[in-house]
């Protein structure tokens, strides 16, 4: 798979943040209630997203950013559709068991065990556990401090021989349930990955062929 392809990827899975705010202990608890109410009451969702993956700065060079943008439909416990559509047309999709990746300029799908791949990762706060006490078991949770009008938590996980260093998660409340505005991600090797939602649709009926992904005729699958 293209350099490319694999922090765009990488930006959704592995990353993780370098962004650590003060924790003030009079506001501290805002952000985990929050993140409580996202993970009890929303139970699927669908909004467009940018992504902006940053690579580990190399002496004498600044470091390389790559934008992407598309669609995201999830839905509890573990399903969720990703779709690339700039610049490079990607669909990422959790039926409950499998991970498919479609790269179409590659002509290839490459199919995973879900349970091996995601494991403790940003994907997680979306989709996988059912409640905050679930979040819990494999993520170190603590407030950070409000800003830009959003309540945010860093999530660590417990996990010490994966690839994500940390992640930043900030939300804000809504009149359908909280939404999830940024994740921020940043991963072991120093490459960060900011994903930016808009335009959330809360709880809406998802179409029961949603999460279901077909290889098309003639795609090469690809199952390491």
């Amino acid at each position: 798979m293209k350099t490319s392809r694999r922090l765009f990827l990488a930006g959704v899975l592995l990353a993780g943040t370098g962004w650590v705010g003060a924790q003030t202990p009079a506001t501290a608890p805002e952000g985990l209630d929050l993140l409580a109410q996202f993970m009890r009451q929303v139970r699927s969702g669908r909004a467009q997203f940018t992504q902006v993956v940053t690579s580990t700065p190399r002496a004498g060079q600044a470091p390389r950013s790559k934008t992407s943008s598309g669609t995201l439909e999830f839905q509890r416990p573990g399903r969720f559709r990703f779709v690339y559509q700039k610049p490079f047309v990607q669909t990422l999709v959790a039926d409950g068991q499998t991970l498919w990746l479609h790269d179409v300029d590659l002509n290839q799908v490459t199919a995973r065990p879900q349970a091996q791949v995601l494991g403790a990762t940003p994907v997680a706060l979306l989709t996988s556990a059912a409640d905050i006490q679930a979040l819990h078991n494999d993520f170190k949770l603590g407030a950070e401090s409000p800003r830009e009008g959003l309540q945010w938590v860093r999530a660590t996980p417990k996990a010490t021989d994966g690839v994500i260093q940390s992640v930043l998660a900030g939300l804000r409340p809504s009149g359908k349930g909280p939404e999830l505005a940024v994740l921020d991600v940043m991963d072991n090797l120093g490459q960060r990955s900011v994903l930016t939602f808009a335009g959330w649709e809360i709880n809406p009926n998802l179409p029961a062929d949603t999460f279901v992904f077909r290889p098309p005729a003639g795609v090469a699958v690809i199952r390491p």
